[in-house]
Formats: C-alpha cells, sequence, structure tokens
C-alpha cells in the first residue's frame, strides 16, 4: 500500500473514530400543552399562535409549513450529493480486495512438482519467478484497491456527516411540530371557549337584520376552526411520519458507520498485515529455494568426494596389480614354450614325413629309369622294314 493512502488512512482515524462514537439525541414523543410548557416552550407556542388567524384561511392552510423548509433544502442537498457520487459500493472494494488476496496461491510454488508438458513445451518460468511475479500484480491491485476504499471512505464520512445534518434538522423539525400541534391546540381551545362563544352572544344581541351577516362569519369562524383541527392533525400525521422517518436516518448511518470503521480497519490493520504476509510469503520461498539450492551443492559435493573415492581404487588396485607383475607373466611363458614345443615337435615330423616320401620318390625314379632304358634298347634292337 503507498505511504501516501497509509497516512491518509491514519489521519482519518481520529476523524472515524469521532463519528462512530458520537451519540444521537433521542426524540421526545408527547407534546406538551401550553399550560403544562414552561416558560420558554410556552412563549415559543404562544408566538406560533400567532401566526394563525382564524379569519384568514391562507394562514391556517400555511400554519407549520414554514418549519418544513429548512429541513427540505438539507434533503435536496443530500439528494444531490447522492446523484454526484461516481463511486461504487464500499462492499464491492472490500470483497474485491479479499478474492485478490485469496486468488494469491503458493500451490504452485512446488520445486519437485512434474511440469505439464505445455509448461516443458513453452518453457514456462521458474516457480519463484512467477510467484514473485504474481506478488508484484496482487500488489497493484491491492493498491488500486486500497486506494477506491479510502474514496469510499471520504464519502461516507461526508454521508455520516450530512446525516449528523439531517437527523438534527429532522429531530428540529420534530420539536417544532409539537410545537405548531401545541400552538393549534391551544389556538382551538381558544376558539371553543373565547372566540366563538363571543360571536354566538354578538349574533343574539345583533339586530335583526344584521343576524344573517353575523351568522355567516360565526359559520365562517367554525369552519375556520374546523380547518384548523383538521390542519393539526396533519402536523399530527407529519410528525409520527417523521418519529418513523428518524430511526431509519439512525440505522443508514449506523451501517455508514460500520463500514467506515470497517474500511479504516482495513486500510490501517488489514491491508498492512496481508501485505507483511505476503512479503514473508516470498521471502521463506526465497529462503527455501537458497536452502534447496545449498542442498544440491552439498549432494553434489558428496558425490564427487564419493566417486573420487571409488576412482581411487579402482586406480590404486590397477597399479598395484601392475606393479606386482612380472615383466613375463608365467602363464605366457608356460604358453610360449609349450608352443615352441609343439613347433618343433611339427618340424621333425614334417622332416620325417619328406624324407619318407623322398625315399619313395627315389625307388620310383629308378624304376622309371629302368623302364626308359629298356624301352630304348628294344627300339634299337628292331629290323627295319624294306622300301618298294
Amino acid at each position: 500500500m503507498p505511504d501516501s493512502i497509509r497516512t491518509a488512512a491514519a489521519t482519518a482515524l481520529a476523524e472515524v473514530e469521532a463519528v462512530t462514537s458520537a451519540l444521537l439525541p433521542e426524540p421526545v414523543a408527547a407534546v406538551v400543552p401550553l399550560d403544562a410548557a414552561p416558560a420558554p416552550q410556552a412563549a415559543e407556542i404562544r408566538k406560533r399562535m400567532a401566526e394563525v388567524d382564524l379569519a384568514d384561511a391562507q394562514s391556517i392552510l400555511s400554519f407549520g409549513s414554514a418549519a418544513q423548509s429548512e429541513l427540505q433544502v438539507i434533503s435536496q442537498e443530500m439528494l444531490t450529493g447522492v446523484r454526484n457520487k461516481d463511486v461504487g459500493p464500499a462492499g464491492d472494494s472490500l470483497r474485491e480486495i479479499v478474492t485478490t488476496i485469496r486468488g494469491f496461491s503458493a500451490s504452485e510454488l512446488d520445486l519437485g512438482r512434474d511440469q505439464s508438458w505445455w509448461e516443458k513445451l513453452i518453457g514456462r518460468a521458474k516457480p519463484v519467478a512467477k510467484f514473485v511475479a504474481q506478488y508484484e500484480q496482487v500488489q497493484g491491485q491491492i493498491d488500486r484497491i486500497t486506494e477506491n476504499l479510502l474514496m469510499h471512505e471520504h464519502a461516507l464520512l461526508k454521508d455520516i456527516k450530512a446525516l449528523d445534518n439531517l437527523y438534527a434538522k429532522t429531530l428540529a423539525f420534530y420539536d417544532e411540530l409539537a410545537l405548531y400541534i401545541a400552538a393549534g391546540e391551544a389556538k382551538i381551545a381558544e376558539a371553543d371557549a373565547t372566540t366563538i362563544p363571543a360571536r354566538e352572544k354578538a349574533v343574539t344581541a345583533a339586530p335583526e337584520a344584521d343576524q344573517v351577516k353575523l351568522a355567516q362569519e360565526l359559520r365562517d369562524l367554525r369552519a375556520a376552526r374546523d380547518d384548523l383541527e383538521r390542519r393539526v392533525h396533519d402536523l399530527r400525521l407529519t410528525r409520527q411520519v417523521t418519529m418513523q422517518s428518524l430511526p431509519s436516518i439512525r440505522l443508514v448511518q449506523e451501517n455508514d458507520k460500520s463500514l467506515v470503521a470497517k474500511i479504516n480497519s482495513t486500510l490501517v490493520n488489514t491491508v498492512p498485515l496481508w501485505e507483511t504476509q505476503l512479503a514473508q510469503a516470498v521471502t521463506i520461498q526465497r529462503s527455501k529455494d537458497a536452502a534447496e539450492a545449498v542442498r544440491d551443492a552439498n549432494d553434489l559435493t558428496n558425490e564427487l568426494l564419493k566417486a573420487n573415492a571409488d576412482n581411487l581404487r579402482q586406480a590404486n588396485s590397477i597399479v598395484r596389480q601392475e606393479m606386482e607383475r612380472g615383466v613375463f607373466d608365467i602363464e605366457a611363458v608356460k604358453a610360449a614354450n609349450a608352443t615352441l614345443i609343439a613347433t618343433i615337435e611339427d618340424s621333425l615330423r614334417i622332416a620325417d614325413e619328406g624324407k619318407t616320401r623322398r625315399a619313395a620318390a627315389e625307388s620310383d625314379l629308378q624304376k622309371l629309369e629302368a623302364d626308359l632304358r629298356d624301352t630304348l634298347a628294344a627300339a634299337r634292337a628292331r629290323p627295319i622294314p624294306p622300301t618298294s
């Protein structure tokens, strides 16, 4: 969360505590009549009685309406403020930040897990690198949401103050209606006890020529009295509706106060805690990655030591065996000696066979030579036949 938002949230904390701790006054249900009212309140009732003239119908119709003017102005200002708001519900931002945090998972940080063929194909980033990238993305989302929450908080604080003003004005209007109702009832009682009986006596005492006119005025007076009674009844109904609106204002205000307190607690306490936990998650994962790298290095060192020891043993065995051997192996000498003996025996055997073949050939040559001599001798002794 940016320092500016953290500072603004901390600054707003005092204001949040002030608006959430403020107690609103309770309305007084009973209407105090003129004869039972204390002197200041009785003076206010008589002041409002003076606004009514039973001879003026307009004064009866407008009796008590002036008290509504300021309340209507406050209500219109609140409605204008609501229409001018361009921010969404604060609850959506709270839900969004919770969803963002829940979406940040370390399940893919297992360095020993088997990657899918797609991850291998596209050469997906290392889990820690992806985790850090996801952390940075979540951090950006949290910063954006916290900024929205701060806007919601300021808007709700304005609403709460406006509701305080509306509640105070509505309560003042409620109390003002009580004064008008008491004034109207006192005016009706005065008409019933004094004004109408006096007019009735005047009609009775008037000459016959004037009695019709005075009787009409008496009838108008009684009608005005009844109009005032109906107006007082309407004011009672208005006061009852106003009294019902006061709890509604307080309910909305209490909800806004609770939401403001929740938002401020989220900004001041929860979000920094989440950021700390996220940073710890990254740090822990980096420590784990470093520890595993050290473990791999140690394993490689041990494997090299073991391999070197095995190689040394094998080389030492070969060298020592070669060092203990003679220039000629006895087995090789034996084999060479046996081969030599066999060669000599083969030579003697071949020589004997040659002598035998030569002796046989010599005998055959002598016979062949004898046969040739005999043949040649026989050819010389044969006579030559005569020629013709």
